[in-house]
C-alpha cells in the first residue's frame, strides 16, 4: 500500500501546475497520467520531418522578465525554465464578401488604438473606453483583495459601479452600451473563439481580461513547443522528491467511510492520499466511483453542466518557405460574416477559421526551406454527422481539409495545395480518444450562463464537497486556455499546501 500528501490525476496543464506546487512545497506529490508523456494537450507530435504543436496558438499573460504577466510569474516563482518567443501583432482578420474587411490589429495600447482608428476612424475613444474597463475591474478587484474578500458594498456601488456592470453584462451588452461602431465591434472580439462562447453569451469581464492580456504582453510561444513546458514543470516535479507514473490512467477513485476522498485505483494498485487533485473533468471523476453516496450538488451540478467547445485541426508540413509561399502573418482569422453569434451557429460548415504559421515567429520551428500551418475550426464533438460510419470517417476529415486549404488559397493568393508535404487532420473525435473528455472538449464545460467565470468563482466554496478531492484544468474555475489552467492549477496546488502544512 502507497501513501501519499497529494496525488493529482492527469498531467494536463493544471495537473502539472499543482503537482509542481505541491512538491515544491515539500509535500510527498504522486502524479499519474494515462499516456506515456506529459501535457495532455500541451505535448509534440511528429509526422515525417516535421514536429507539430497540437492545440496552442499562443499564451496569454505570459510577459518577459522585466516586464513579468501572471504566467511568467508562475513559472519562474517555480523555477522552471521556459524559452519564450513572442508577437508583437495580435492578429489579422479578414471577413470575405461585400462589407468585409482585412484588419491587422498590433498589440500595446497606444499601437492597438491605432490599428482600429486606421480600420474604422472615428471609433479611436470608445475603443478606449472599452479597454480601460478591465483596468477599473482590477482596481475593484484590488480592492476586494485587501478586504480579504469581505468588501463594503457601498463602496463596491459607488466607487466601483463600472466594475459591478462589466461582471454583470455580456462583451455584446457593453458594446452596445457604449455604442461601439458594428465594424469595430465585430474587429474588437475577432478573439471570442479563444473562450469558445460567442460574445452575446460571453462575461465581459472575462473577454476584457484576455483580451487586455494579449495587448499588454502580447503573445508568447515556447521555443521548443507547448512540450517544453510540460517538460520544464516535470523537472520541478523531479527536482523536488516529486513521483510521475506515465501508463498510469486511474480506473476508480476510492472514498473513506465518511465520504471523504481516500486515493485511486492505477493499474490495478490502491495509491491512497491526504488530497486528490483531479485534471479529469468532474463527469469522468464520478463514473469511475463506486460505492460512495456522492453529494448531491456536485453529481447535479456535473449533470447540468453544458460542455464546452472542440475543434477540427489541419497540421500541413510544406516544402517550401513561408517567405517563398508569401505567407506573411503567424496568426489570421479567417470568416464569412464578422459577427461571433452567426459565426457560431455557422460553425459546421461556414463559421470562421485560424491559420497559424509558427515560423514567422520562430523561423528554425521547422527544417531550413519549409513551414508548417496549423488550421483550427470550432466543432462540437455533438457538430460530427450523426450517420457518420467508421468507414467514412477519413473521406470526412479529408473534404474537411480539403474545404478550408483551398478557401484559404482563394482568400490569401497562395498555393499551399502543391507543397504539401505532410498532413495530419483532427477532429473532436481525436480529442477524445486522447483526452478522454466527453465529446472530445478542449475546454471543459462552457463558461457561459449561469456558468460563466463570475458564478464559478463566486460558487467556490460550495460547488465541491467532497473533502479532500479538487479539481484544476479546463473545466476549474477559470475555464478554457492554457494560461487559465496554469493559473488554476497553482492555485489550487497552493490550497494544499496551505491545508496541509498551515502555510501563510
Amino acid at each position: 500500500m502507497s501513501n501519499y500528501d497529494v496525488i493529482v490525476v492527469g498531467a494536463g496543464n493544471g495537473g502539472l501546475m499543482a503537482a509542481a506546487n505541491t512538491s515544491k512545497a515539500g509535500l510527498k506529490t504522486l502524479l499519474l497520467e494515462k499516456h506515456n508523456l506529459p501535457g495532455g494537450c500541451a505535448t509534440s507530435f511528429r509526422r515525417g520531418r516535421f514536429e507539430f504543436e497540437p492545440s496552442l496558438h499562443e499564451l496569454c499573460g505570459v510577459g518577459t522578465k522585466e516586464q513579468p504577466g501572471e504566467i511568467f510569474g508562475l513559472f519562474d516563482e517555480l523555477g522552471a525554465k521556459v524559452d519564450w518567443r513572442y508577437e508583437d501583432t495580435m492578429y489579422r482578420t479578414i471577413v470575405k464578401g461585400e462589407n468585409g474587411y482585412d484588419v491587422t490589429v498590433k498589440a500595446k495600447r497606444e499601437p492597438f488604438y491605432d490599428s482600429m482608428e486606421e480600420a474604422v476612424p472615428g471609433c479611436r475613444e470608445k475603443v478606449k473606453a472599452f479597454i480601460e474597463l478591465n483596468d477599473k475591474v482590477d482596481e475593484a478587484l484590488a480592492y476586494v483583495d485587501r478586504k480579504k474578500g469581505n468588501p463594503n458594498p457601498l463602496v463596491m456601488v459607488l466607487k466601483h459601479s463600472d466594475f459591478m456592470r462589466v461582471c454583470a453584462h455580456s462583451t455584446e451588452e457593453i458594446l452596445d452600451a457604449l455604442e461601439m461602431p458594428d465594424k469595430a465591434k465585430k474587429i474588437l472580439t475577432t478573439y471570442w473563439g479563444y473562450l469558445g462562447v460567442p460574445t452575446d453569451e460571453l462575461n465581459c469581464m472575462h473577454f476584457l481580461s484576455m483580451l487586455t492580456s494579449y495587448m499588454d504582453n502580447c503573445a508568447a510561444m515556447p521555443y521548443k513547443r507547448s512540450h517544453e513546458l510540460s517538460l520544464a514543470l516535470c523537472d520541478v516535479i523531479y527536482k523536488n522528491g516529486g513521483e510521475i507514473r506515465y501508463n498510469s490512467e486511474v480506473t476508480e477513485f476510492l472514498y473513506n467511510e465518511d465520504g471523504s476522498i481516500a486515493g485511486v485505483v492505477a493499474n490495478g494498485e490502491k495509491l491512497y492520499a491526504k488530497e486528490v487533485v483531479s485534471n479529469v473533468i468532474a463527469n469522468n471523476v464520478f463514473t469511475r466511483s463506486k460505492g460512495v453516496k456522492l453529494p448531491e450538488r456536485d453529481v447535479k451540478l456535473a449533470k447540468s453542466r453544458e460542455f464546452g467547445i472542440s475543434v477540427a485541426t489541419v497540421y500541413l508540413g510544406l516544402d517550401k518557405s513561408a517567405e517563398e509561399l508569401g505567407i506573411k502573418d503567424y496568426t489570421v482569422f479567417i470568416a464569412n460574416n464578422g459577427d461571433p453569434r452567426t459565426q457560431d451557429d455557422n460553425r459546421v460548415n461556414d463559421g470562421f477559421y485560424i491559420v497559424n504559421c509558427l515560423n514567422n515567429v520562430i523561423p528554425d520551428s521547422s527544417p531550413e526551406g519549409t513551414c508548417t500551418l496549423f488550421f483550427t475550426t470550432l466543432i462540437y464533438g455533438s457538430d460530427l454527422p450523426k450517420d457518420l460510419k467508421p468507414q467514412d470517417y477519413k473521406k470526412y476529415k479529408n473534404d474537411l481539409a480539403e474545404r478550408l486549404i483551398l478557401d484559404y488559397e482563394k482568400t490569401m493568393g497562395v498555393n499551399v495545395m502543391d507543397h504539401i508535404e505532410e498532413i495530419s487532420v483532427a477532429t473532436p473525435v481525436t480529442f477524445a480518444r486522447y483526452l478522454g473528455t466527453p465529446d472530445g472538449t478542449i475546454y471543459g464545460y462552457k463558461n457561459a450562463g449561469w456558468d460563466n467565470v463570475i458564478m464559478r468563482t463566486t460558487a467556490q466554496g460550495k460547488d465541491n464537497n467532497v473533502k479532500g478531492l479538487s479539481f484544476v484544468g479546463g473545466h476549474g474555475v477559470r475555464g478554457d486556455g492554457y494560461s487559465s489552467a496554469y493559473s488554476t492549477g497553482a492555485t489550487q496546488g497552493k490550497v494544499v499546501v496551505k491545508k496541509l502544512k498551515g502555510d501563510k
